[in-house]
């Protein structure tokens, strides 16, 4: 047989295929799925449990006229693959290369960016209801994964999408479970059957027929409820106004296309609810899907293998290490994150202080609240949470957190740029948003043993302290034991030099420092963005004719920006370069590759110094 994958430019091309190929075509765009992350990295697991589901729906509808939204969107390779960007999969997640996720800007079959969760439902409503509302004949889909559907805006959408007549299909696609007995056969030929025209002008006609008759209507009623209940799960989703169709099993082509094509002629709101197994087709990532989440680069054959050179350690495991000791010595400690238990570092906190321990799901808002409650009684919560994460919570952290002055801490990983993300899941907008809220402090550690020392001092607060730190390692300073602290709201001065004074916030010291060292300037450790260590910036204004502020961040409002605004109120007119991220979104690609793009790397900041204050370094 040829090689099917490789005549798929399209989903045009797709849909010529003979549909008893389909299969076959199936196992091909699994196997280039698992090469291609092999050589480039990425995600894995929710990519091979995508395959048929995939196929099936660019099959049965008219994409890019029908529109798909992919929930969180980390799972659609397939998608991409077989929508023109098979030969660019090379270049995914790297500099100018495919995005891992969605992007309407990458090709008119993303209908939606996505990389955020529970998104998909209402992006797919607002689609649904303007094509209504300009008379056009389109479908719009919304494919959401179960973990996404612990998240409130998930409910929310389909609050709303239930009182709509428009074309909407939402497909739950469920990788948490196996595919047990119900969903097989017997299922299949049933979930068709709901599916049919004869299912659904059956039910209609029933109901006009008994409405007169409110006992009759109502013993009719509760039977089909009775029937669909023995053989499905609850229908709480009919609840919401959607006509609920499944489970079927979501790698059964047989079962996937002819309901879907069934779903397609039903009018109003559809939910399909399938079944899909995480790594399906490759047993090392269907025995272990967490680790095959995102890997980077393997060999197939092999599977995953452990780094034999040391490797330094990573911010999120400092931040884990100094959760388990500091519950140790507190037993009011709680930690808190929202479904990211690996990705924070907090597996074993989990495995110690399991009644400590609280996955409230994808529902960061509900995290924040959450953890206000907690402080209110007189527990310590740790919120673990991604800095891009923390802005669906940004409500809860000024009303039911800073306004009651109630103490917590805010673990905040992933801060800075995050390197094959990208944008969307870039941490640059926390100073910016958060200094600005009374009674909520942010610190900013340049390195390993300071964010363990930082974490301790945050602790120890009668208020809310955010701790931002980056994904990876830093500069590879030793942690050092123990549960010490550090002076609240005081840098340091790390080089002492003339002239020019540059301060960096965060983990940019170290590029500042060898700045610093080539243009003889002093180099400041400020730690801290809020409360900002006035009396070190009149010290050093007093002896130094400019200012430079480094930080991994947005300069809008960020860090830079608080020295302007302390320089003013101190009346300390001094000239300023503020070195950071600018108005534009960062790109996915090489972190170190994307500073020195940025100018934050040594070179940039001595290039930017050197431009600005040329006098003074003469």
């Amino acid at each position: 047989m040829p090689n099917l994958l490789q005549t798929i430019n399209s989903p045009t091309d797709l849909r010529a295929v003979p549909r008893h190929q389909l299969p076959a075509l199936a196992d091909e765009l699994r196997t280039f799925v698992l090469n291609s992350v092999a050589k480039t990295g990425g995600h894995l697991s929710s990519n091979l449990g995508t395959v048929e589901l995939t196929v099936a729906l660019h099959y049965v509808f008219n994409t890019p006229h029908d529109r798909i939204v992919w929930d969180v969107g980390h799972q659609t390779y397939p998608h991409k693959i077989l929508t023109g960007r098979r030969d660019q999969m090379g270049t995914l997640r790297q500099r100018h290369g495919l995005s891992g996720f969605p992007r309407r800007d990458e090709s008119e079959y993303d209908a939606f960016g996505t990389a955020h969760s529970s998104t998909s439902i209402s992006a797919a409503l607002g689609m649904a209801i303007a094509a209504q509302q300009k008379g056009e004949q389109r479908h719009a889909i919304a494919v959401i994964g179960d973990g996404a559907m612990t998240a409130g805006m998930a409910f929310e959408a389909l609050n709303n999408g239930g009182v709509s007549t428009s074309k909407l299909l939402v497909i739950l696609n469920d990788n948490d479970m196996s595919i047990s007995p119900p969903v097989g056969a017997l299922n299949r030929y049933l979930a068709q059957l709901m599916s049919g025209k004869f299912y659904a002008t059956a039910k209609e006609v029933g109901k006009q027929v008994l409405k007169g008759a409110p006992p009759l209507f109502e013993l009719a009623k509760r039977f089909e409820e009775h029937a669909k209940g023995m053989v499905v799960p609850a229908t709480l989703f009919e609840k919401f106004g959607f006509n609920y169709i499944g489970p079927i099993d979501g790698h059964d082509l047989e079962s996937l296309i002819p309901t879907l094509e069934n779903i397609k002629h039903l009018e109003g709101p559809q939910f399909l609810h399938v079944v899909t197994k995480k790594g399906q087709g490759y047993k090392l990532a269907e025995a272990d899907p967490v680790a095959y989440h995102g890997p980077g680069k393997f060999d197939p054959a092999v599977g995953l293998v452990p780094a034999t050179s040391p490797v330094k350690t990573t911010f999120t495991q400092v931040f884990g290490q100094w959760l388990c000791d500091m519950a140790e010595h507190d037993p009011l400690l709680v930690g808190i994150t929202p479904a990211m238990r690996e990705g924070s570092g907090m597996v074993e906190f989990n495995k110690r202080f399991p009644e400590r321990y609280h996955d409230v799901g994808i529902a960061e808002q509900h995290a924040v609240t959450f953890a206000a409650g907690l402080a209110c009684e007189g527990l310590k919560p740790v919120v673990a949470i991604y800095s891009t994460f923390l802005q669906r919570a940004y409500d809860q952290v000024i009303h039911d957190v800073a306004l009651q002055k109630l103490p917590m801490v805010l673990a905040l990983d992933r801060a800075g740029i995050v390197g094959a993300d990208g944008a969307t899941h870039a941490g640059l907008y926390d100073i910016p948003f958060m200094r600005c809220i009374p009674n909520v402090s942010m610190a900013c550690p340049a390195d390993e043993n300071e964010c363990r020392l930082l974490l301790t001092t945050a602790y120890q607060q009668d208020h809310c302290v955010a701790v931002r730190y980056p994904r990876g390692a830093g500069a590879g300073i030793a942690v050092q034991p123990g549960l010490n602290a550090l002076p609240f709201g005081k840098g340091e001065v790390r080089r002492e030099g003339k002239r020019i004074a540059i301060l960096a916030f965060g983990t940019l010291l170290y590029s500042a420092l060898q700045a610093g060292e080539a243009l003889n300037a002093t180099v400041v450790n400020m730690r801290w963005a809020k409360p900002l260590d006035t009396e070190l910036l009149a010290q050093i204004a007093a002896t130094h004719d400019a200012f430079v502020t480094v930080e991994e961040g947005a300069v809008m409002g960020g860090a830079g920006s608080a020295v302007l605004e302390a320089l003013q109120e101190l009346q300390q007119p001094k000239p300023v370069l503020v070195l950071g991220i600018g108005d534009v979104f960062t790109e996915h690609g090489d972190h170190a590759q994307l500073l020195a793009e940025l100018g934050l790397d040594a070179a940039g900041i001595q290039a930017s110094i050197e431009k600005r204050f040329a006098t003074l370094l003469n």
